[in-house]
Formats: structure tokens, C-alpha cells, sequence
């Protein structure tokens, strides 16, 4: 059995169109059922599943067996076809579903989930997440049991593609039984509602909304076939607090719709209720009727309530009700004006909660007096998306052990935290003043700061700010390190300016950038170095010693490596040719640096001029990226992208960002990707020398590729070092890196994955693959290395070292 999940899956099925078309006349624009892991289409009800493979030229498979579950179907829901849990689709990798979108706006998105056991997998063990565009809709799916699971979302789609994104966990695998996607009316779900209790409105039009309850009131199911969205309704009798408080009103014939009102709920929940029993039969007559629901702290939620008076013995003016969230009123009814005073008139009412700090929603309605004209027909309750974008949260435990554990790491880490930052600022305090001291003895005047005449950026203040930047070098230092600047000691020259080996008055060897007054980078360029190497500390990431801003000058003081760029290690030197398993640990070292850009603080940063040239190899070739003059810091949470002016190298710019001029992480996967091809070739992106079809390095390895010529564009310097394995495996994720859109491009997390993955099958058997970075999660950056730096992580150069032996060498 060949197991899906190696490449992405694309679903094209415009050319096949649903045979979608209810009673009552619901017929969305975008519409895909898909019957997963089968071959053969199968009816129910009134819609159609398509099989998840074909013949067709137009569908991709990367596995195309069936997968067939020979396992009673005895505990699945009832109200679903058992057709649907007969076959399941595997997947032992990351893998995607791709749906192109004809309108843009809200779609419905519903997982059907049915473990089973298929030879070696137990899919009540399968451990993986789902995410949908730059949503994570389930963070850690697992623990099944034996039960069915249908899972609905509803997402606002503002491109023409929709891309659902499976994830397995490490030695764990992914599955899906059935999937629903399709289209549905603009005004079902509202741009933003009333946040009760707290005032204000919730903004909900760009927000994902995962469906945690939907309710019919009257003790009564409906079936997703009697309504127009194919929804369940399922019976409110196990959430009401209090069933003698409560009593089942039913009277379909009474309901009267308005045009498109069926969308909002269909005739089968208005046209029952539960009703507040009257005060004089019941001794223990309370004022409000309850439902209790099972939530996830920490989120906000949308509550929607529908009413519809059907009782005919009551008067329709007068009904006020008061409703209630966890005993906090979040507003009020007055039924009768909402409906013109018409007894049946469906009417809804939105409202938002948050679940603070407790797993339970309570949902009351009550009046403004002592009257029993108190019902509800229906509610729904949909779960807000946080601010990382996540519907979901990692499953609780009962283990008190795990607990514990937990308790105990959290206040040993707290604790470390604490002495790191005191240490810290202990540090950072002692080297202002031993730069301060270091200053003022290069200028000749003790006491005071240097202030050399003339020069535009003399003052420290004109450029950074003093409590923001340290590592200030006199410009006398410089010129004493770098022998005046001599050509002797260029070992390179980029866009800023030329770079020197320099050597300070302690013997450390340093790396000296000086911006020239002829180069297209300026100002700006420098504090935007100066500035992100200050504040971020990375072993894969080239270490800020300091910088120098006097006498007009602009000049960084990065630690030297030893062994130049990666670039001159590929192609355009002397330099010896690397191994197939040292070009793996390099592109390794630098995906690490990538994804600490990305992920180790509030906001991503994008490196924006990823390229070979900018990977460094110190003595060990140990990687670390470089140049960050470019870079950009990422966009806000609730915004997709940065528009920004087109900044970077020809032949690595994403061609998305370069026509759309809108910059995002996955700009910097797409310039990683190539340098990944570079890696692989050992020539560069662009060569004139070579003949016409070979000049672009892309397009003549695509076309290798596609011809099976794969390991024709493999260097000649690897030839017989390179394992198959490691290289398709190495292959997938450079072709993912490369592809056009950035939504079909992995993040970093998932690049580093399979890289450690291709090094591993190639046979490093001592160095095993990395647990601790997941394209699930920051772990890597949270825990591995800390923003403004660290003990661990200033890959063995101390500035206070460094500048505590200058001042001892200069005073004698």
C-alpha cells in the first residue's frame, strides 16, 4: 500500500460539476464533497461525494490506492451516511487539499473523522494538525476513540484558491474520511456582532469560526437533510440545566418566513421550542431557562439565538427577553417590535462572550417581568479564532503526574528567566559603562562622550537610540584593526560597501562591513542592521560585536568566519567542494536562522535578500545568515502581507512579491528554495555562459524534472554520494519552496523538517532527526534561543569580553 502524503493533492473537480440542487433551492457557486480514500462516487441524499481519485489529466494523486475499512460502523453518528466511514484517505507526510474558489467570500468547511484500524495504523492513535489558509483549525488531533467526529469551520476566503493543509506529527500520520466545502450567503454570518456584557462590537468578517454547538429547542433533531446548509441540529434535552423548568412547544404550520430566511435556520427549529413552564403549575418557578455547553477557555465566541413565537396562546406584544452569558446579561429582545408584532416570524439575535477562565458556557434567557412568555427555538455557538490564528488548543490531561511536571518546569523556567535577566542587565549595564570609559579615552578627553567635529553621525543620539543600540566602536579603533583600511584585507565586497578581516587590540578576529558613499544602500539599510542584530541572538545567525557611526562613516562589526560565504564553497573559486552531507547540515543551519527570524518574536522577520552569498561558514562550516540591511519586520496579526517596495537579489525574488509588492514569510521561502537549487547544482541562478535552455537555473531543473532527468542537474562533485531517497527527498521540499503562490509554499518549520529528514535517510546516523522544531510549533524559538540574546547563544563571542580587554589594552 502506498500511503498519501508525500506531495500536495490537488483537487480540481470544476469540470465535474456537484449535482447540488435541494428543494428548497440552495445551490452554491462553490461546491466540493469529496469522498475520501475511495474510488467511486457515492450519493447521499441529495448530494454527491466525489472520489478523491481519477483518471482525469486535470487530478494529481500521489498515491492513488483505496484505502478500505473492513470495521463495524456500529458507534457512528446516525443522522450521517455510514457510506461516507468506509474508506479513509492516509497520509504519512505533509499533504494538501487544493479547491479553487469562483466566490470570494464566506465558505463552510466540514473534517469527517472515523477511526478505524488499516493494517499497521490504528487511526484512533493518528496524532496531526489541520490548518486552512493562515488558520490552524485543529492544533493536535488525536484520542479519537471509536467515535465519529464531524468538525465544521466557516472561513472568509478572499483569494481564488483554498488550500486545506494536513499535518502529521513526528512518527504519526494524518486521515481524513470525507470532507464538505462550498459557498454560502454573504449575509449568514455578520461583519461583527455585540460583545455582551462589555460593550463594543467584535469584529468577525476576517475571523475563522469553528462550530461548537448548534441546538434545536423542543427536545427535537433535525437532520442535516431538512436543512438548506446541510446542517445538524441536534436535540436540546442533554444541555438544559433544568428539564421541569422546561416544556416542548412544536408548530411547524405556524412559522412564517421572509424571503431567505431558511438560510439562517431552516422551518424544522422555528417551528419548535422549549417553553418556560407557567409559574402556577410549577412551585419552583424560576425566571430563566438555561443550556449548559462544553467550551475552551481563553476564546472569544459568537452566540446566536433564534426565536419564533409559535404558541398561539400567547399575545405577541409585550415579550421582552433578557439573555444571559455565565450570568452576565449580554442583552435583550423585544420580540415584538423585531417581528411587526406577527405571531411565527423567525428573528435571530448575535451576540459575542468570551470564556475567561472556566470550560462552561451557560446561555439564559429570562424576561423583564414575571411572565411565561420565555422561550427559545435554536442556538448556535461559534468558537472566535485567537490572536495567533488558531481555532484550537493542545488537549488537557487528567495525569496528575504530567500536571506536576508541567507545574514544576513552569517554575523552575521561571525562576531561570529571572536570574537570566538580572544577569543580563547586571552585563548590559557594565558595558555602557566600560564603552562610555572606552570612548572617552580615544578621544583624549577624559569625562566626557565623543563628539568629533564635523561628522554628521558624531552624535551616538543621531542614529540609534543610546538605551536601544550598544557596542559603540571609536572610529580609531577601526582604522587601528583594519591597518587604515587596507586592500590587503578586502575579503569581499557587497551592495553596502567592501568588507575587511580585521583584527582587534585583544588579538579576536572580526569581520569590518564599511558602507561606501557610491553604494545604493544608505542610512537606512544601516540602522536596520544595526538595529535587528542587536536584538536578536542566534548560533545561526551572524553575531553583532558593534558598530561605528563617526565622522560620516557607516560600519558593523559582525564575528569572522572563517570559511567565507557558501556561495564561494559552490561555485566561483578555489574554495574545495563541499560534501553531499555538509551542504545538507549547511542548508539545515540556515533554515534554523530563517526560522528563528520568523518565529522568535511577536512580529516575523523577513530577511528579504536570501541568497547564497549571505550564508556564512565559520571554521566548523558551521552556517549563519547574513545582511539583514533588507530586512523587514513582518505584518500584524490581523493583516495577511506588507506592502512594500520590490527589495532584494535578481534570480532569488519571489515572483508573487515582485508583481504584487506584497511581502510575507513565504517570500523568503521562495529565495531559500533557490539557494536549495543552488545547493543541489553548484552553479548559480543565472548563467549567460551557459546554452539558452540552461542560462535560468529554475527553469532548466523544473524541466529536468519533469523529463525524469532529476539526477542529471545533481553537481558533479557529488556524483555517487547522494542517495535516491535523500535526494527526492531533498527535491520535495525545494519544489514546495519554489512553488508560484506563497500559500502553496511551507513555512521554514516544515522546510527544516524535511531537510533534517533527507539527512537523516542519507545515513547520518549520529546526529538524529530534531523533535524540538515542528511546523506546528515555536518551540525552537521559544525555548532554543531567546530574543536580545543569551548566555547559550552568542555563539561564543562575549561583548563584554570583548570590550573589557580593549579598555585594559589601551590603558597600558
Amino acid at each position: 500500500m502506498v500511503i498519501a502524503g508525500k506531495l500536495g493533492l490537488l483537487v480540481w473537480v470544476s469540470s465535474i460539476f456537484c449535482l447540488v440542487c435541494l428543494s428548497l433551492g440552495f445551490n452554491p457557486v462553490d461546491n466540493y464533497f469529496i469522498n475520501c480514500g475511495s474510488s467511486k462516487n457515492i450519493s447521499v441524499a441529495d448530494r454527491e461525494f466525489l472520489a478523491d481519485k481519477s483518471s482525469s489529466s486535470s487530478f494529481t494523486l500521489s498515491t492513488p490506492e483505496e484505502i478500505v475499512a473492513n470495521t463495524s460502523l456500529n458507534s457512528i453518528s446516525l443522522y450521517y451516511d455510514s457510506a461516507l466511514y468506509q474508506t479513509a484517505r492516509i497520509f504519512d507526510g505533509l499533504s494538501h487539499y487544493s479547491f479553487p474558489i469562483k466566490q470570494q467570500g464566506r465558505h463552510l468547511i466540514r473534517l469527517h473523522f472515523f477511526p478505524f484500524v488499516y493494517g499497521n495504523y490504528n487511526m484512533s492513535k493518528a496524532k496531526f494538525s489541520v490548518s486552512a489558509q493562515n488558520f490552524t483549525l485543529i492544533r493536535e488531533h488525536n484520542q479519537l476513540g471509536n467515535e465519529s467526529v464531524v468538525k465544521e469551520y466557516c472561513l472568509n476566503i478572499t483569494s481564488n484558491r483554498l488550500v486545506l493543509t494536513l499535518t502529521p506529527f513526528e512518527k504519526s500520520f494524518a486521515f481524513i474520511n470525507a470532507l464538505e466545502v462550498f459557498s454560502i450567503t454573504e449575509n449568514l454570518i455578520p461583519k461583527e456582532a455585540t460583545f455582551g456584557g462589555k460593550g463594543g462590537n467584535r469584529t468577525l468578517w476576517d475571523q475563522a469560526l469553528e462550530t461548537v454547538a448548534r441546538v434545536n429547542m423542543g427536545n427535537s433533531t433535525v437532520v442535516p437533510l431538512n436543512d438548506n446548509l446541510w446542517r445538524l441540529w441536534v436535540s436540546d434535552s442533554s444541555y438544559l440545566k433544568d428539564n421541569n423548568l422546561g416544556s416542548p412547544v412544536s408548530n411547524l404550520g405556524r412559522v412564517n418566513f421572509t424571503v431567505g430566511s431558511g438560510d439562517f435556520a431552516p422551518t424544522s427549529v422555528y417551528g419548535t421550542a422549549t417553553w418556560l413552564s407557567d409559574p402556577r403549575e410549577d412551585p419552583n418557578f424560576s425566571a430563566n431557562l438555561t443550556w449548559s455547553f462544553d467550551v475552551s477557555p481563553g476564546f472569544d465566541y459568537l452566540v446566536r439565538l433564534h426565536f419564533c413565537n409559535i404558541n398561539s396562546n400567547s399575545t405577541q406584544p409585550g415579550i421582552f427577553i433578557k439573555i444571559y452569558t455565565n450570568s452576565e446579561e449580554a442583552g435583550h429582545v423585544d420580540l415584538g417590535s423585531e417581528t411587526s408584532h406577527v405571531l411565527g416570524t423567525p428573528y435571530f439575535k448575535d451576540v459575542c462572550t468570551k470564556a475567561s477562565s472556566i470550560d462552561r458556557l451557560n446561555i439564559s434567557v429570562g424576561s423583564y417581568s414575571n411572565s411565561p412568555a420565555i422561550f427559545l427555538n435554536g442556538l448556535e455557538i461559534m468558537k472566535i479564532n485567537n490572536a495567533k490564528g488558531s481555532l484550537d488548543v493542545v488537549s488537557s490531561t487528567s495525569s496528575k503526574t504530567k500536571v506536576v511536571l508541567i507545574v514544576g518546569l513552569a517554575v523552575g523556567s521561571f525562576v531561570i528567566v529571572v536570574l537570566v535577566a538580572a544577569v543580563f542587565l547586571f552585563c548590559r549595564r557594565r558595558r555602557r559603562k566600560l564603552v562610555e570609559g572606552t570612548e572617552e579615552h580615544f578621544s583624549g578627553n577624559r569625562g566626557r562622550k565623543v563628539h568629533t567635529s564635523g561628522g554628521k553621525y558624531s552624535d551616538p543620539t543621531a542614529i540609534f537610540s543610546s538605551s536601544k543600540i550598544g557596542y559603540r566602536f571609536p572610529f580609531m579603533a577601526i582604522l587601528d584593526a583594519t591597518d587604515n583600511f587596507s586592500e590587503n584585507l578586502v575579503i569581499g565586497v557587497g551592495g553596502f560597501g567592501k568588507v575587511y578581516k580585521g583584527v582587534l587590540r585583544d588579538e579576536t578576529e572580526v569581520a569590518i562591513k564599511r558602507g561606501s558613499p557610491q553604494s545604493n544602500q544608505g542610512l537606512v539599510e544601516f540602522r536596520t542592521e544595526v538595529e535587528m542584530l542587536s536584538q536578536f541572538r542566534h548560533r545561526h545567525l551572524v553575531s553583532l560585536i558593534g558598530y561605528c557611526d563617526e565622522q560620516n562613516e557607516m560600519i558593523i562589526i559582525y564575528e569572522y568566519m572563517e570559511n567565507g560565504t557558501l556561495k564561494n564553497h559552490l561555485y566561483g573559486s578555489s574554495f574545495p567542494s563541499l560534501t553531499w552531507k555538509q551542504r545538507l547540515e549547511i542548508c539545515i543551519g540556515s533554515a534554523k536562522g530563517l526560522h528563528y527570524l520568523h518565529t522568535g518574536s511577536t512580529k516575523a522577520i523577513i530577511h528579504r535578500d536570501v541568497k547564497s552569498a549571505n550564508i556564512l561558514l565559520d571554521k566548523n562550516f558551521m552556517a549563519k545568515v547574513a545582511d539583514f540591511g533588507l530586512s523587514k519586520t513582518g505584518p500584524d496579526l490581523d493583516q495577511t502581507h506588507v506592502s512594500t517596495a520590490v527589495k532584494g537579489s535578481f534570480g532569488y525574488l519571489d515572483p508573487e512579491y515582485l508583481t504584487r509588492q506584497q511581502l510575507t514569510e513565504k517570500s523568503d521561502i521562495y529565495s531559500f528554495g533557490v539557494v536549495l537549487l543552488e545547493v543541489l547544482c553548484g552553479r548559480p541562478v543565472i548563467d549567460p555562459s551557459l546554452p539558452r535552455e540552461k542560462v535560468n537555473l529554475i527553469d532548466w531543473a523544473m524541466k529536468s524534472y519533469r523529463n525524469g532527468k532529476l539526477e542529471e542537474i545533481v553537481d558533479t562533485c557529488l556524483v555517487g554520494q547522494v542517495k535516491p531517497d535523500s535526494l527526492k527527498k531533498y527535491w520535495e521540499i525545494t519544489e514546495k519552496c519554489l512553488a508560484e503562490h506563497g500559500i502553496d509554499r511551507p513555512s521554514m518549520g516544515d522546510v527544516l523538517w524535511n531537510l533534517e529528514s533527507a539527512l537523516q535517510i542519507q545515513g547520518n546516523e549520529e546526529k538524529k532527526l530534531s523533535s524540538q522544531v515542528s511546523h506546528v510549533s515555536n518551540l525552537e524559538a521559544s525555548m532554543e534561543f531567546s530574543r536580545n540574546g543569551s548566555v547559550g547563544d552568542l555563539a561564543g563571542i562575549s561583548m563584554s569580553t570583548v570590550f573589557a580587554q580593549m579598555v585594559r589594552e589601551d590603558m597600558r
